[in-house]
């Protein structure tokens, strides 16, 4: 009977002639109709996703497991710097509940973690080049998949890049938001920050990492002075392109200093820019 019903349902249903756009995008087009609504199947697959998504902004960090995959990475720079096993910070948020209510917690880390952090950092004069502040975001389950992939592929290119990059330790903050990488960044004395974050889970995308780069990292900072890579996952932007990506942005951002606004991601232009100084005829 179970056949002759499944059977039954699927002829009940009218496609779309737009469902072939399917093949080419996650939005949710051209699902036909059963009767007056969408068919069953795709009612459960929204529901499902929507259940995804809300688990991915309550689900506390596994740092455990993040802790363990970076440190079976073997991350390592070079043979005289060897990345070490991760600091553990926490924001004045105090639980998630806080955290969604108050995001201007998330934004600064608690007094543990600022004398924890000035502990750290042995530098007096010298600055790192870079630091790398782990979020977790709105998304804790994009952390836990995306990270530590992108964070030994991102160190790997940086080895083989003919500029010297002394990278601080690496840093773990829970319940945090992206403004909270400069406090970081600027307690350890780095020129340059990456924040990778936990994003806002889409419907189709609860596993998504967002990477923001500030140069000159410090209190106060707001977004204009950012440059964001976005959707960084498996079935997104892919880790190779996005690496490429950050690569271009932290080494501009090394030789203009600055960062946000002002800073363009030029990696998808083929026009060869030159500085001839072109003068219109009619106002001179």
């Amino acid at each position: 009977m179970s056949n002759i019903k499944k059977a039954n349902d699927k002829q009940n249903v009218i496609e779309n002639p737009w469902a072939a756009l399917r093949d080419y995008t996650d939005a949710r087009i051209g699902l036909g109709r059963a009767g007056v609504s969408i068919p069953t199947s795709h009612s459960l697959q929204f529901q499902l996703a929507h259940a995804q998504a809300q688990d991915a902004v309550h689900l506390p960090l596994d740092v455990e497991t993040v802790i363990e995959q970076l440190e079976t990475a073997n991350l390592s720079l070079n043979q005289e710097q060897e990345i070490f096993t991760p600091i553990l910070l926490h924001s004045q948020a105090v639980n998630r509940t806080t955290y969604l209510q108050r995001p201007d917690l998330g934004r600064r880390l608690d007094k543990k973690s600022i004398d924890r952090l000035k502990k750290v950092n042995t530098l007096k004069d010298e600055k790192y080049d870079l630091s790398i502040v782990i979020v977790d975001g709105l998304s804790s389950l994009a952390i836990k998949e995306n990270a530590s992939i992108f964070i030994k592929k991102l160190i790997e290119t940086l080895s083989f890049d003919n500029q010297d990059w002394n990278l601080a330790p690496i840093t773990i903050v829970q319940q945090g938001r992206v403004a909270i990488g400069d406090e970081v960044g600027e307690i350890l004395n780095s020129k340059t920050s990456i924040v990778l974050i936990g994003e806002r889970p889409g419907l189709s995308s609860p596993d998504s990492m967002g990477l923001y780069l500030t140069y000159n990292p410090r209190i106060g900072l707001t977004d204009e002075s950012r440059n964001c890579i976005s959707n960084i996952r498996i079935e997104g932007l892919s880790y190779e392109e996005a690496i490429k990506k950050a690569m271009y942005l932290l080494k501009e951002s090394r030789r203009l200093e600055l960062s946000g606004v002002n800073l363009k991601d030029r990696t998808t232009q083929t026009i060869i820019e030159n500085n001839i100084n072109e003068e219109n005829f009619l106002i001179k």
